[in-house]
Formats: C-alpha cells, structure tokens, sequence
C-alpha cells in the first residue's frame, strides 16, 4: 500500500507516526510523573489517597459554577439572582416579550412571599397618570426633582469597566434616570453620557481627598460645579460588607482609576472601614450639614441596617436642631447586597436584608416626625417590578439598583466580580474583554430596562386601584407569614408596634455642644 503513495505522502505519514508515539510517550512519561508527586505529597489528601485521578475533583469544581446555572438549576432556585429574574431583565432590556404562559413557576406558599391586592374595579388605562416628581433637598442651595422609579445605585469605575460606564451614563441619559458614582470617584466617563449624578463619598474619599485622605473642600466644591452632578451620598456601609470599607483589588487599579483615587496604580485599595471622621451621632449630623452647605446639594446618607435604636438618637438630635438640619435622604441598602468584593462573613451574615430593613427605617422617621422631610432610597436585590413595587408599598420615595443594571449591560452571572477576568466586559479592565461591550448598544439595552421596569410596575399599580406606583400603600401587598395565610403589611406594621416595647429616643448629652 505504501509503495503505492507518493514519497512525499509516505514521509508525512512516517513524521505524524513518530510525532503520535513521541506523544503517546510523553504522556505515559507526564502521568507517571503526576502519579509520583502526588503519592509522596502531603498537603491533599485525595490526591495522595487518589492520584492523578484525584486532579478531576477541583477542574470539575471549577467548571460546575458555570454549567450548573444551564443545565442542572431549576428557573426559581438560584443565588443571588435566578434564571428567571435574569430572563426578565434580559428580555426587557433587549425590548423582547417578556410575557409567560401557562402560569407561575413561583411558589407563592414561601413565607415573606409578596402578594399584591387586586382592586375590583382598577383605573383604565386612560386613566392612568405618570408618578409625580420626588423633591430632594428643600433646604438645599440647589433642590433636585427626581422623576424615575428606578435609578442605578453606586457602582464605581474601577469596580466596573469605562465601556460599562459609559453605557450606564448614556442609557440613564436616555431613560431620564440619575446614575450614582460609587465611592471611586468622578470620572470623565460618568459625565460623558450626560445622565444627572449623585457623587458619593465613601470612606476613603477618593475623588475629594487631600494627601493625608481628610476631606477636601475646594475639590468637593470642584465637584459640584458640574451641573450634572446634583446630589452627594455619604457612605456609612454597603450590602456587599457592612462594616468594612470597600475593596479593590490591585489588578484593577489601572493608572487611570490611580489618578482618579489619588493611589499608586497596581495596589490594592482598600478603604477604611468606617469614616475617621464620623465618630458619632452629633458628628454625622455636622458632616451631612457641611457637605450640603459647601456643595448647596441635597446631601444624604448610605447605610446597611442592623438596628434602628441608632436611628432614633439620631433624629432625636435633628429635631433638636430643627428639622432643616436632617439629611434630606437616607439610602438603605440590603445586607445581601453587593457585586465586588467582600469577605464571605460579611457578604452571607452581616446587616438586613432589605425586606426588613426599609420598613424599618421608615417606621422610625414616623416616629420621629420626619417622613415628609426626609427620603427614602431602597436599594438591594430589586431588580423586577414586583419587587420595586414592593418597596413603593414599604414607603420607598425611590429604587436604586446596581445588578438589575449589570444584567441589562449583559451579565450572566459569572460570578467573576472581584478578579479582572469578568466575560461580558463589565467589571475588568481587560481591553480585550471590554471589546465585547459597545456602550452605544448597550445603553439602549439600559434604556429598555427602565422603560419595562416602569411599565411593569404601572401594571401591578393600576391593578391595585391606584394611578400610579408612588401611590402605592402598605394596604397594597400581602406578606405570607409562618402559617401559611398572609396579612397586609399595615397588618404586619401594627403588629410589630403593639409588641414593640415604647423607646423614647433621647438626645444624647453631647449633642447640646454642636447646636
């Protein structure tokens, strides 16, 4: 046969012979080696108990987070978010039907479930009214009106990349929804879309720093010059890590976001976990006060709760002052929050979650008389219409959300957050893998998502009998308690008071010396 072939063909197939046995060889020759080391380590015990064999446990480890969510979760299972939460935002944001059939595939019977009150005769459509502006700051220089149901929570440029930046900014621009900076700072990129901005000013203060990382007043004057930017949120904590700063990993720190935060490019940086200079009640009250009057911004605060009785002391202090005193919105983020890096601890016990805490909080401006004064940001895990118009039933006066946003740019959960190896492009700074995200593109996707997301709420709103969500009551949803039946959260909030014993918030001694 072989003398048949051409000499050239006989030479290729005696070269591919030698190359197969050359590399059958070597790989007898690599395994036996593997075989060795691992029998006479001892770290892993599988391996020394299981060489060779034993590598497979830790690839299919690996490689289990990424098909698990394909083909072995059920559509209602998953964490943080299932595949039918993520199916809503991605259909949404691509202006797909997003429509189902055949019924719910949730499970209505979980306690804290959500169920929303039909009225028998809703408005019509005609009827139908759009929400009213929500006014922040009246006793600020520069009072801001927010229109939008949903706005997109903090989220900084290094946390996530400069295309994703951009295209939140663009796409916020479009939807008439505002676009919150994250503690890392204003970056060129946050005002180039044109969308309104509230700067935070996180516990390292990036962005309005001196040299020595106490608070700068002409670089915080800096910032707000720019018409764009209209509000400032102190940060005490985030859902991701209560208690502790926030945490961006060295590979991330390009000599771009370096500039940006005032930090040597390629370090860690990791901000301290609470503010050096906010050691108390009186000092959080002086802080939100100096930083509305030398910006002549609404100025609020960002916090996880665990607790009210803080909150009480608090506003206790701001009726001691007078009620122009008060922060003019407090954002109340959900302990199961977050989508970079923190220390599990944190991530999985720390802080409430959100379901908790919003009414919470604003039962204690009631109790205060405060509700009117100040606002009400939620914020965490609110990612779908029936969840904001929950947090509307609460006494939300706005929704923000960070990983509803992320979706729409195109997040599959990878769950790559905290390394610089994100997919889709949305939290690495790795150019070739931002090539995938087009910020023209999927700002639109942005805009889609807050259209749905608004149209969905409307929905449930009219199908309550109100014209629109922010007319929305505690009367409105049903929360399914431990045996099984579910009571209005009115029912539940009246409950909670007659078994909460009275606390008669005090002004602290210390706080006669600050007003």
């Amino acid at each position: 046969m072989l003398d048949m072939l051409p000499p050239h063909v006989v030479q290729f197939l005696s070269l591919a012979s030698s190359v197969f046995i050359f590399m059958i060889g070597f790989a007898v020759l690599f395994v036996a080696a593997v075989f060795i080391h691992d029998t006479t380590q001892k770290r892993d015990t599988i391996l020394r108990n299981y060489p060779v064999v034993g590598h497979l446990r830790g690839t299919l480890t690996h490689l289990g987070e990424f098909f698990r969510q394909y083909f072995f979760a059920l559509d209602r299972e998953e964490m943080p978010f299932n595949r039918a939460e993520r199916n809503w935002v991605h259909k949404s944001s691509k202006g797909r039907d997003n429509t189902v059939a055949f019924g719910s595939t949730r499970s209505l019977s979980p306690v804290g479930t959500p169920i929303f009150v039909n009225a028998p005769f809703p408005p019509l459509d005609e009827e139908a009214e759009e929400p009213p502006a929500v006014l922040f700051g009246p006793y600020a220089r520069r009072p801001y009106e927010a229109r939008s149901l949903i706005n997109i929570s903090g989220m900084s440029f290094g946390a996530i990349s400069k295309p994703a930046v951009l295209a939140l900014s663009q796409g916020a621009r479009l939807a008439g929804c505002w676009m919150n900076t994250g503690e890392g700072g204003l970056s060129p990129h946050h005002l180039a879309g044109g969308a309104d901005i509230v700067f935070q000013i996180g516990t390292a203060k990036y962005g309005v720093r001196n040299l020595d990382g106490a608070l700068c007043d002409d670089r915080l004057r800096e910032i707000a010059s720019h018409d764009q930017v209209r509000m400032v949120e102190i940060k005490l904590s985030q859902g991701a890590k209560p208690g502790k700063g926030g945490i961006l990993p060295g590979g991330k720190v390009t000599a771009e976001i370096a500039a940006i935060r005032g930090l040597p490019e390629g370090e860690d940086s990791i901000s301290p976990n609470r503010h050096r200079d906010i050691n108390s009640l009186e000092d959080l009250a002086d802080m939100v006060a100096h930083v509305r009057d030398a910006t002549g911004l609404p100025t609020g605060f960002k916090t996880v709760i665990g607790d009210t009785g803080w909150l009480d002391d608090l506003f206790a202090i701001v009726n001691s002052r007078g009620e122009a005193s008060a922060p003019d919105f407090i954002t109340v983020d959900s302990g199961d929050g977050g989508t970079g890096a923190a220390p599990m601890p944190l991530m999985d016990n720390m802080g409430l979650p959100i379901k908790e805490a919003l009414p919470m909080v604003v039962a204690a401006l009631k109790r205060a008389g405060l509700r009117d004064r100040v606002r009400v940001i939620a914020s965490g895990k609110l990612i779908t219409p029936a969840e904001i118009a929950w947090a509307y039933c609460c006494g939300a006066d706005v929704v923000c959300s960070a990983r509803g946003f992320m979706f729409a740019l195109g997040c599959i959960q990878a769950l790559k957050c905290n390394r610089n190896t994100c997919p889709t492009g949305i939290t690495t700074h790795n150019q070739r893998l931002q090539r995938g995200l087009d910020p023209a593109s999927k700002a639109v996707r942005v805009k889609n998502y807050i259209e749905k997301v608004h149209k969905g709420v409307g929905i449930i709103a009219h199908s309550c009998g109100v014209p629109h969500a922010r007319a929305l009551r505690p009367s409105h949803v049903r929360m399914v308690q431990a045996n099984g039946t579910s009571m209005t959260l009115e029912q539940i909030a009246r409950a909670a008071e007659a078994g909460r014993p009275e606390r008669l918030a005090q002004v602290p001694k210390s706080a006669t010396a600050n007003t």
